[in-house]
């Protein structure tokens, strides 16, 4: 596999540092660096276009604010690039009507062309496409074995945050006592620190840091097959989205990123994943019935499906 990546700024700099550091610098054919102070809109895309663009087959576009990331299309262009991931860890980064450009320019150029937009990078899982499935097994929605008795003894990063924060958090979580890991890991992630942006994302209703963060802490709960915290819905009491057409799941930012926290089971009564479930508590707000409550006791996790 060869990669291409565009950077700007502190983030795509982490982002590029943890790819090589882990194993990738061996398929990295290109890095091109622009500037962080650019202006959100430009006139003239094509000054900014790379020279001597390689043949490759996956670009990654880390830390482009605005129209800079028109580049992408004539990239696409010039090396019959396949695949393509454009990370997004700022609401302001990339517009919702700049990111349907981009992607309509990058389909006319090729209907075989995959674009994804995941947000934030740590959300990545496999998808199909050859080049992304193969980036995925190493970098993306953080997934771990933990080998532990009443303390954690050795933890084994399956596939990690691309900025590089699941490793670092392992490190810090060896030797604790299991029942301090899954929020430790909380702690730890705003330690190392996260570079995704703090300002609500009107699309989920949260900031995408905390949605990195709910994906650390996911990976801890599943790989210890338990949680100390989350929150549940009283189902003898729901009212299985009569006259409410259950607003605790469409508010959940994890729902609108695209994961199951929020579900309505055969019994068409809402229920919550106690895996992915940040505790951020606005599916208790939303809820007009006051059905759902914060349970702070150990809760079984079924084992690990990610993919």
């Amino acid at each position: 596999m060869k990669i291409v990546i565009l950077s700007s700024g502190e983030y795509g700099s982490r982002i590029v540092n943890t790819i090589a550091s882990k194993g990738f610098a061996q398929y990295i054919v290109g890095i091109y660096e622009f500037s962080d102070d650019l202006p959100e809109f430009l006139d003239d895309i094509s000054t900014y276009i790379p020279e001597n663009l390689p043949e490759a087959d996956l670009l990654i576009s880390v830390g482009l604010f605005g129209d800079i990331n028109l580049v992408i299309p004539e990239i696409i262009y010039q090396t019959g690039i396949k695949s393509i991931i454009v990370p997004i860890h700022d609401p302001k980064q990339i517009p919702v009507g700049l990111q349907n450009e981009i992607e309509s320019m990058v389909k006319n150029i090729s209907s075989e062309v995959k674009i994804i937009f995941p947000k934030p990078f740590c959300s990545l899982i496999p998808n199909g496409d050859e080049f992304i499935d193969q980036f995925a097994e190493v970098f993306g929605k953080p997934k771990l074995e933990i080998d532990a008795d009443n303390r954690i003894n050795g933890i084994n990063v399956i596939r990690g945050a691309p900025c590089g924060s699941t490793w670092y958090i392992a490190q810090k979580l060896m030797g604790l006592p299991i029942e301090e890991a899954e929020f430790e890991s909380g702690n730890k992630f705003h330690n190392y620190p996260c570079l995704a942006s703090m300002s609500t994302d009107p699309m989920v209703g949260d900031t995408i840091m905390h949605l990195a963060g709910y994906k650390t802490k996911e990976a801890v709960k599943r790989a210890l097959g338990f949680t100390l915290k989350t929150a549940i819905v009283d189902s003898e009491v729901c009212l299985g989205g009569k006259d409410c057409d259950y607003l605790c799941r469409a508010a959940c930012p994890n729902v609108k990123a695209g994961d199951e926290t929020v579900f309505v089971d055969n019994d068409g009564k809402a229920g919550i994943d106690p895996a992915s479930c940040g505790v951020c508590e606005i599916c208790i707000k939303e809820c007009p019935y006051g059905v759902i409550e914060i349970y702070e006791e150990k809760i079984n996790i079924k084992p690990d499906s990610i993919k």
